[in-house]
């Protein structure tokens, strides 16, 4: 219902404010406005996006939890989706989202109401742990076994998986 409301009510205010401002300074620096926001945020968000990727790649490095850069890289591509739509209000979206505080305060505001239940980085983080009620039921468990099968003691001949040369 809210996305019907935002898809509905935005249109109706960028055509109310296009029609207050080219009213009140014209057409021609009405457009140019539209023009010149659209440019300064592709910069904008051509340089913020380069930050929040240096942001990705360290805390890759550092295997820190990458949650908050890609947070903001997703903030900053939308702020760039909003910046490029023509558009007085989505505009002053946009613009707020390229600001650092203002993706923070999202970002916790957003961090606060979901729940990540496992999150885990590095070689070999899933071998030798046992998740029990994975998916909530016990039957998503498989046994299975294994045969270890170095190169000194493979047996000579075909696999037994296909059939060897006759």
């Amino acid at each position: 219902m809210y996305l019907f409301l935002a898809f509905l009510m935005v249109p109706i205010i960028e055509i109310a404010l296009f029609i207050q401002v080219g009213g009140a300074i014209g057409l021609w620096p009405t457009l140019a406005i539209v023009v010149l926001t659209a440019v300064i945020g592709t910069w904008l968000v051509k340089t913020q996006g380069r930050m929040a990727m240096g942001q990705l790649r360290s805390s890759f490095q550092q295997l820190n939890d990458p949650a908050e850069p890609l947070a903001h890289g997703a903030m900053i591509l939308f702020a760039g989706a909003l910046l490029l739509t023509p558009g007085f209000f989505t505009d002053a979206f946009g613009f707020a989202l390229l600001m650092p505080p203002v993706r923070l305060a999202v970002y916790r505001y957003l961090r606060a109401r979901v729940t990540v239940a496992q999150f885990q980085m590095g070689p070999g983080s899933m071998h030798g742990r046992h998740y029990p009620g994975a998916a909530g039921k016990p039957d998503d468990i498989i046994d299975g076994d294994y045969e270890d099968v170095t190169p000194g003691k493979r047996p000579e001949g075909p696999s037994g998986w296909v059939d060897g040369p006759r």
